[in-house]
Protein backbone atom coordinates (compact mmCIF):
# COMPACT_ATOMS: atom_id res chain seq x y z
CA UNK A 1 0.00 0.00 0.00
CA UNK A 2 0.79 3.57 -0.86
CA UNK A 3 1.58 6.16 1.70
CA UNK A 4 0.71 9.59 0.80
CA UNK A 5 0.25 12.78 3.05
CA UNK A 6 -2.37 14.89 3.28
CA UNK A 7 -0.72 18.38 3.55
CA UNK A 8 1.00 21.41 1.83
CA UNK A 9 2.84 21.82 4.92
CA UNK A 10 6.43 21.74 3.68
CA UNK A 11 8.31 20.91 6.78
CA UNK A 12 5.67 18.10 7.59
CA UNK A 13 5.86 16.90 3.72
CA UNK A 14 10.03 16.68 4.06
CA UNK A 15 9.65 14.67 7.75
CA UNK A 16 7.79 12.36 6.15
CA UNK A 17 9.91 12.22 2.91
CA UNK A 18 12.94 11.38 5.65
CA UNK A 19 11.16 8.92 7.57
CA UNK A 20 11.38 7.02 4.20
CA UNK A 21 7.97 5.77 3.42
CA UNK A 22 6.58 8.49 1.41
CA UNK A 23 4.91 7.89 -1.96
CA UNK A 24 2.61 10.78 -2.76
CA UNK A 25 1.40 14.14 -1.64
CA UNK A 26 -2.08 14.86 -1.74
CA UNK A 27 -3.34 18.66 -1.32
CA UNK A 28 -6.51 20.71 -1.90
CA UNK A 29 -7.53 24.35 -1.26
CA UNK A 30 -7.95 24.16 2.50
CA UNK A 31 -5.04 22.50 2.84
CA UNK A 32 -3.43 25.64 0.76
CA UNK A 33 -5.39 28.13 2.84
CA UNK A 34 -4.33 26.79 5.85
CA UNK A 35 -0.76 27.30 5.16
CA UNK A 36 -1.29 30.68 4.11
CA UNK A 37 -0.89 29.79 0.28
CA UNK A 38 -3.17 32.43 -1.56
CA UNK A 39 -3.26 33.53 -5.33
CA UNK A 40 -2.25 31.58 -8.42
CA UNK A 41 0.79 31.87 -8.59
CA UNK A 42 1.67 31.23 -5.21
CA UNK A 43 -0.13 28.34 -5.44
CA UNK A 44 1.56 26.97 -8.59
CA UNK A 45 4.83 27.75 -6.80
CA UNK A 46 3.95 25.58 -3.84
CA UNK A 47 3.23 22.90 -5.90
CA UNK A 48 6.53 22.62 -7.74
CA UNK A 49 7.98 23.16 -4.34
CA UNK A 50 6.54 20.20 -3.20
CA UNK A 51 7.82 18.24 -6.29
CA UNK A 52 11.02 19.18 -5.62
CA UNK A 53 10.55 17.33 -1.74
CA UNK A 54 8.94 14.47 -3.03
CA UNK A 55 9.74 11.63 -5.56
CA UNK A 56 6.52 10.49 -5.93
CA UNK A 57 2.37 11.77 -7.01
CA UNK A 58 1.40 15.27 -6.06
CA UNK A 59 -1.88 15.76 -6.35
CA UNK A 60 -2.82 19.31 -7.47
CA UNK A 61 -6.58 20.51 -7.51
CA UNK A 62 -8.79 22.07 -10.35
CA UNK A 63 -10.96 24.92 -9.03
CA UNK A 64 -13.33 24.98 -12.24
CA UNK A 65 -16.29 23.24 -11.57
CA UNK A 66 -17.05 23.56 -15.63
CA UNK A 67 -16.01 21.37 -18.60
CA UNK A 68 -13.83 24.22 -20.15
CA UNK A 69 -12.54 25.64 -16.86
CA UNK A 70 -11.52 22.03 -15.74
CA UNK A 71 -10.11 21.09 -18.97
CA UNK A 72 -8.02 24.08 -18.95
CA UNK A 73 -6.55 24.32 -15.28
CA UNK A 74 -5.84 20.83 -15.36
CA UNK A 75 -3.42 21.08 -18.51
CA UNK A 76 -1.83 23.98 -16.66
CA UNK A 77 -1.29 21.93 -13.72
CA UNK A 78 -0.40 18.87 -15.40
CA UNK A 79 2.15 20.77 -17.58
CA UNK A 80 4.14 22.19 -14.07
CA UNK A 81 5.55 19.00 -13.41
CA UNK A 82 6.16 14.76 -14.27
CA UNK A 83 5.48 14.63 -10.51
CA UNK A 84 1.76 16.06 -10.82
CA UNK A 85 -1.73 14.67 -11.00
CA UNK A 86 -4.44 16.53 -12.11
CA UNK A 87 -7.40 15.98 -8.81
CA UNK A 88 -11.20 16.59 -10.13
CA UNK A 89 -14.20 16.46 -8.43
CA UNK A 90 -16.65 13.65 -9.20
CA UNK A 91 -19.24 15.85 -11.10
CA UNK A 92 -20.86 15.74 -14.43
CA UNK A 93 -18.48 17.84 -16.32
CA UNK A 94 -15.41 16.50 -14.19
CA UNK A 95 -15.94 12.91 -15.33
CA UNK A 96 -15.96 14.62 -18.89
CA UNK A 97 -12.99 16.39 -17.99
CA UNK A 98 -10.99 12.62 -16.23
CA UNK A 99 -12.24 11.06 -20.06
CA UNK A 100 -10.25 13.82 -21.65
CA UNK A 101 -7.03 13.94 -19.85
CA UNK A 102 -7.01 10.18 -19.84
CA UNK A 103 -7.47 10.53 -23.91
CA UNK A 104 -4.48 12.84 -23.85
CA UNK A 105 -2.16 11.32 -21.36
CA UNK A 106 -2.71 12.99 -18.55
CA UNK A 107 -2.98 11.32 -14.82
CA UNK A 108 -5.77 11.77 -12.83
CA UNK A 109 -7.62 11.88 -9.17
CA UNK A 110 -10.85 12.02 -9.00
CA UNK A 111 -11.96 13.43 -5.42
CA UNK A 112 -14.93 14.09 -3.27
CA UNK A 113 -15.97 10.33 -3.63
CA UNK A 114 -19.12 9.09 -1.40
CA UNK A 115 -19.97 6.23 -3.27
CA UNK A 116 -19.60 2.74 -5.30
CA UNK A 117 -21.42 4.23 -8.37
CA UNK A 118 -19.55 7.55 -8.34
CA UNK A 119 -16.24 5.16 -8.04
CA UNK A 120 -17.52 2.80 -11.00
CA UNK A 121 -18.10 6.37 -13.09
CA UNK A 122 -14.68 7.26 -12.28
CA UNK A 123 -12.73 4.28 -13.20
CA UNK A 124 -14.89 3.83 -16.38
CA UNK A 125 -13.51 7.44 -17.08
CA UNK A 126 -9.78 6.46 -16.74
CA UNK A 127 -9.44 8.15 -13.49
CA UNK A 128 -5.29 6.63 -12.13
CA UNK A 129 -6.80 7.37 -8.48
CA UNK A 130 -10.16 8.07 -7.20
CA UNK A 131 -10.70 9.24 -3.80
CA UNK A 132 -13.58 8.50 -1.14
CA UNK A 133 -13.48 10.57 1.61
CA UNK A 134 -13.81 7.67 4.49
CA UNK A 135 -13.91 9.72 7.70
CA UNK A 136 -16.14 12.85 6.32
CA UNK A 137 -18.62 10.06 5.78
CA UNK A 138 -18.09 8.61 9.44
CA UNK A 139 -19.05 12.10 10.55
CA UNK A 140 -22.05 11.29 9.33
CA UNK A 141 -22.57 7.64 11.19
CA UNK A 142 -22.11 6.29 7.42
CA UNK A 143 -19.48 3.56 7.61
CA UNK A 144 -16.52 4.67 5.23
CA UNK A 145 -14.56 1.54 5.10
CA UNK A 146 -17.45 -0.36 3.51
CA UNK A 147 -17.27 1.92 0.79
CA UNK A 148 -13.57 1.24 0.13
CA UNK A 149 -14.79 -2.45 0.58
CA UNK A 150 -17.46 -2.15 -2.04
CA UNK A 151 -15.18 -0.35 -4.99
CA UNK A 152 -12.36 -3.04 -3.98
CA UNK A 153 -15.17 -6.14 -5.13
CA UNK A 154 -15.89 -3.86 -8.13
CA UNK A 155 -12.44 -3.01 -9.24
CA UNK A 156 -11.24 -6.50 -8.90
CA UNK A 157 -14.32 -7.84 -10.81
CA UNK A 158 -13.99 -5.68 -13.86
CA UNK A 159 -9.80 -5.28 -13.32
CA UNK A 160 -10.23 -1.97 -13.46
CA UNK A 161 -6.43 -0.17 -13.26
CA UNK A 162 -7.68 2.82 -11.50
CA UNK A 163 -6.11 2.70 -7.42
CA UNK A 164 -8.39 2.85 -4.76
CA UNK A 165 -6.85 6.02 -3.01
CA UNK A 166 -8.65 6.27 0.78
CA UNK A 167 -8.82 9.30 1.76
CA UNK A 168 -10.14 11.99 4.29
CA UNK A 169 -7.74 9.27 6.59
CA UNK A 170 -8.09 10.56 10.48
CA UNK A 171 -5.77 8.72 12.75
CA UNK A 172 -3.62 5.46 12.52
CA UNK A 173 -6.67 2.75 12.90
CA UNK A 174 -8.11 3.91 9.56
CA UNK A 175 -4.74 3.29 7.84
CA UNK A 176 -4.42 -0.27 9.48
CA UNK A 177 -8.29 -1.20 8.15
CA UNK A 178 -7.58 0.33 4.58
CA UNK A 179 -4.38 -2.06 4.01
CA UNK A 180 -6.51 -5.02 5.21
CA UNK A 181 -9.43 -4.21 2.67
CA UNK A 182 -6.62 -3.78 0.16
CA UNK A 183 -7.04 -0.33 -0.67
CA UNK A 184 -3.78 0.77 -3.17
CA UNK A 185 -3.14 4.19 -1.51
CA UNK A 186 -3.95 6.02 1.74
CA UNK A 187 -3.43 9.50 2.29
CA UNK A 188 -3.30 11.19 6.05
CA UNK A 189 -1.82 13.55 7.90
CA UNK A 190 1.52 13.20 9.45
CA UNK A 191 0.13 12.28 13.00
CA UNK A 192 -1.84 9.41 11.74
CA UNK A 193 1.08 8.29 10.11
CA UNK A 194 3.66 8.14 12.68
CA UNK A 195 0.68 6.60 14.89
CA UNK A 196 1.87 3.67 13.37
CA UNK A 197 5.43 3.72 15.09
CA UNK A 198 4.05 3.40 18.72
CA UNK A 199 3.27 0.88 20.96
CA UNK A 200 4.00 0.53 25.16
CA UNK A 201 5.71 -2.95 25.00
CA UNK A 202 8.30 -1.25 22.47
CA UNK A 203 8.82 1.78 24.64
CA UNK A 204 9.32 -0.23 27.70
CA UNK A 205 11.20 -2.94 26.45
CA UNK A 206 13.96 -0.43 25.15
CA UNK A 207 14.03 0.75 28.15
CA UNK A 208 14.50 -2.05 29.67
CA UNK A 209 17.20 -2.91 27.31
CA UNK A 210 18.71 0.43 27.96
CA UNK A 211 18.92 -0.18 31.59
CA UNK A 212 20.15 -3.72 31.48
CA UNK A 213 23.49 -2.06 29.31
CA UNK A 214 23.80 1.12 31.35
CA UNK A 215 24.24 -1.61 34.43
CA UNK A 216 27.29 -3.47 33.22
CA UNK A 217 28.86 -0.14 31.08
CA UNK A 218 29.46 2.34 33.24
Amino acid sequence: MKFFIDTANLSQIQEAQDLGVLDGVTTNPSLMAKEGITGKEAILKHYTDICTIVEGDVSAEVIATDYEGIVREGEELAALHPQIVVKVPMIKDGIKAIKYFTDKGIRTNCTLVFSAGQALLAAKAGATYVSPFIGRLDDISTDGLSLIEDIRLIYDNYNFETQILAASVRHTMHILECAKIGADVITAPLNAILGLLKHPLTDSGLAQFLADYNKGNK
